[in-house]
């Protein structure tokens, strides 16, 4: 098993890699359709699903139905989403993709949020505990608990440097 310094310096290294590819691929999502990740993200689940109510999509990103109700006003202002009562139960609000949605989703690149939410749904059980303890612990280490969850963003690439013998010995005791 690898020192404790490289574990760390490897931790660090990968959680690095994680905002780049946040960053890079919103960007790239952006630049090419003008519409956040999130925003983005909603349509593509709207696609696979074709009419969904509002709840059931909430449920599908793993986000509360105000926050995508959120999302849904900014598309529907856009012209890429429908929203459609149900003439049965008018508490029912189902949402489809527009003509001009439709096309948008055919030309658009993957989403990282649907890649990340994809990935972690094909784990098994135990490696997803061990990646949530792994997080929490993290958020109780930097004291973040109660803050939202941001990218840090960053161009710099972190080049691997050689530990002295002397600092490694000091994060290993």
């Amino acid at each position: 098993m690898s020192s404790k310094s490289t574990m760390v310096a490897e931790i660090t290294d990968n959680l690095r890699r994680v905002f780049q590819v946040v960053n890079e691929r919103s960007k790239r999502a952006e630049r090419e359709t003008g519409l956040t990740g999130p925003q983005l993200w909603t349509i593509k689940v709207v696609a696979e699903s074709g009419p969904v109510k509002i709840t059931e999509l909430a449920r599908r990103m793993y986000l509360h139905p105000a926050t995508v109700g959120g999302i849904l006003d900014r598309l529907e202002a856009k012209g890429l989403v429908e929203r459609t009562r149900s003439r049965q139960d008018r508490r029912v609000v189902r949402v489809e993709l527009t003509l001009q949605g439709k096309e948008l989703v055919a030309t658009s690149p993957e989403v990282v949020q649907g890649l990340l939410v994809t990935g972690l749904e094909h784990l098994g059980p135990e490696k997803l505990r061990n990646i949530a303890a792994g997080l929490e612990d993290m958020v109780r280490i930097l004291d973040a608990q109660g803050i939202p969850p941001q990218l840090l963003l960053s161009p710099e690439v972190n080049t691997p440097r050689p530990v002295s013998p002397r600092h490694r010995k000091k994060l290993v005791s």
